[in-house]
């Protein structure tokens, strides 16, 4: 198995097991096995999950920088729910801009280091069986 088939592989593993945990989730709140509205506030963590898939692997510079993204908005998100920090919406949205700044000075070098990456991502276009 190749590289591309691999990390296609493992996105789609992803989605399939997310899918069968939100799914197992809402089928024990309807036999009231466990209050949904209780886990609810994890859902960010699932941004931050799908931005390691994204970001490990062989990915294209596009793909790990938008991992990095979901990363940074999962944890900001999770940090406002949980209050972490003492953080709270009205007075954390400036985190967002400082991480923009940041992705945007990493952006050069994060393309420069993935840039062997970029043809095996985009080659080999089929579809999977």
């Amino acid at each position: 198995m190749d590289s591309n088939q691999a990390y296609h592989w493992r996105k789609q593993l992803l989605w399939g097991v997310l899918l069968i945990g939100i799914g197992g989730a809402l089928l024990a709140d309807q036999f009231g096995y466990v209050d949904i509205y209780e886990l609810w506030h994890y859902w960010p963590l699932v941004l931050v999950v799908i931005g390691v898939t994204r970001m490990i692997g062989y990915p294209s510079a596009r793909d790990f920088v938008g991992g990095l993204w979901s990363v940074v908005i999962g944890v900001w998100l999770f940090a406002n729910f949980e209050h972490m920090f003492g953080m709270y919406f009205d007075t954390s949205w400036p985190f967002l801009i400082i991480a923009w700044g940041v992705i945007l000075i990493l952006k050069p070098m994060i393309r420069q280091r993935l840039a062997g990456n970029a043809p095996a991502a985009t080659a080999n276009k089929e579809p999977l069986p």
